[in-house]
C-alpha cells in the first residue's frame, strides 16, 4: 500500500458499495436509566475499569446541546450511573483509550459564545489518570476542533489524529501526527498535523472516533463520514480506514453501518434522523466485532459485526 493509492470516494459512492455488499447486522438499543429523562447518545464501546466493565456517555436534554458526560456500569441488562464517578460537565462526545498503561479520556467543552449567545465555542479536552476516579486534565486542543485521537504506537511515541475545519478545510478534513510525550500534546502541534491524503470530497466531512493499533503495526482507524443533503439534513455514517503511521499511506475508506441498519427510534432534530456516530468497536475473537454508536443524536445502539479491520491485517 502506497500513499496516494487510495480512491476518494463520495459518501453516495461509498454507500452504494456498502449497500451491494451488506450483510444481516445484529443491532440492540441500549437502556439507560438514573439520567432524569434526558437523552444518552454518542457513547464509548465498553472498557475494564478497576475489574468492572464502564460505557461513557453524552447526556443531555433535547432543546440543547449542552451536555454532561456520565460513566455508566450495567446491571440486569440497563445501564445506570456510576455514583463514585465524577460528572464532566459541558462535555460532549467522549473516547478512551489506554496509553503507557494509563486511561486517557477526553470529550468536546463547550462553553457559549459572549458575543452571540446562540452560539457556542468548543475545543477538546483531554484527562488521565489510572482509573476514572483519578483523571486529572493535561491537555487541551486548538479552539473549534473536535476529533483529536491519541494512540501509542510501537516505537512508544504518540500518533496524533486531528480533524482541521475551515481557512481551506471545508467542513473538516483528517491530519496525523507523532509526539514524544503527553506534554508534547499542545494546541500548536495538533493545529499543524500534516494532512492525511484520500479521505474526502470537498463538500463532505468526517473524522475519526477511535483508533485501534493492528497486529501488522497498522493503525485501524474507526471514524464517521458525513454529507448535507439538498435540504440541509446531515447523513452520518460509520466508517474505517487503515493508516501507516510510517509512511503515511492509507486504504480507501469504507462505510461499515449506517442509520438504517438500526431499529427506528428518536432523533433530536428533523435534520438528524440519518446520523449515525461511530463510538467504539470492541473487536472478538471469532471474527466479529461489536460496534457501540450514538443514532440520530438521541439514542445509544450497538451492532455486531464482522470485525472490518481483519482484511487489514493480511
Amino acid at each position: 500500500m502506497t500513499q496516494g493509492t487510495a480512491e476518494i470516494l463520495s459518501s453516495a459512492e461509498l454507500m452504494a458499495e456498502y449497500r451491494s455488499k451488506r450483510l444481516p447486522i445484529v443491532t440492540q438499543k441500549l437502556q439507560f436509566e438514573g439520567v432524569e429523562g434526558r437523552d444518552v447518545y454518542n457513547i464509548t464501546a465498553p472498557f475494564e475499569d478497576d475489574g468492572e466493565l464502564v460505557i461513557a456517555g453524552r447526556v443531555e436534554n433535547r432543546d440543547t446541546e449542552y451536555s454532561d458526560v456520565l460513566f455508566f456500569t450495567c446491571q440486569d441488562g440497563t445501564w445506570r450511573p456510576r455514583t463514585s464517578a465524577r460528572v464532566f460537565r459541558n462535555l460532549q462526545d467522549p473516547f478512551v483509550t489506554r496509553i503507557r498503561g494509563q486511561l486517557v479520556f477526553g470529550g468536546v467543552e463547550v462553553w457559549p459564545n459572549p458575543i452571540d449567545p446562540n452560539r457556542i465555542q468548543y475545543r477538546t479536552a483531554f484527562y488521565r489518570g489510572d482509573n476514572v476516579e483519578d483523571l486529572r486534565l493535561f491537555a487541551v486542543g486548538p479552539q473549534y476542533m473536535k476529533d483529536i485521537r491519541l494512540i501509542e504506537l510501537p516505537d512508544g511515541r504518540l500518533g496524533v489524529f486531528t480533524r482541521p475545519s475551515g481557512s481551506g478545510y471545508g467542513f473538516g478534513k483528517i491530519g496525523f501526527t507523532t509526539i514524544g510525550d503527553f506534554d508534547d500534546l499542545t494546541p500548536w502541534a495538533i493545529a499543524h498535523a500534516p494532512l492525511i491524503q484520500n479521505c474526502f470530497v470537498d463538500d463532505e466531512w468526517g473524522g475519526p472516533n477511535e483508533l485501534h493499533l493492528l497486529s501488522n503495526g497498522l493503525i485501524g482507524v474507526l471514524g464517521h463520514i458525513a454529507c448535507f443533503d439538498s435540504q440541509g439534513n446531515r447523513h452520518y455514517r460509520s466508517m474505517v480506514f487503515s493508516f501507516d503511521p510510517v509512511s503515511r499511506a492509507t486504504s480507501q475508506i469504507k462505510v461499515i453501518a449506517s442509520r438504517d441498519d438500526f431499529e427506528p427510534g428518536a432523533a433530536k432534530r428533523p435534520d438528524l434522523v440519518d446520523v449515525l456516530f461511530s463510538g467504539g468497536l470492541v473487536r472478538r475473537p471469532d471474527g466479529m466485532a461489536e460496534l457501540y454508536a450514538g443514532v440520530s443524536d438521541a439514542e445509544a445502539h450497538k451492532a455486531v459485526i464482522v470485525d472490518p479491520f481483519i482484511e487489514y491485517e493480511h
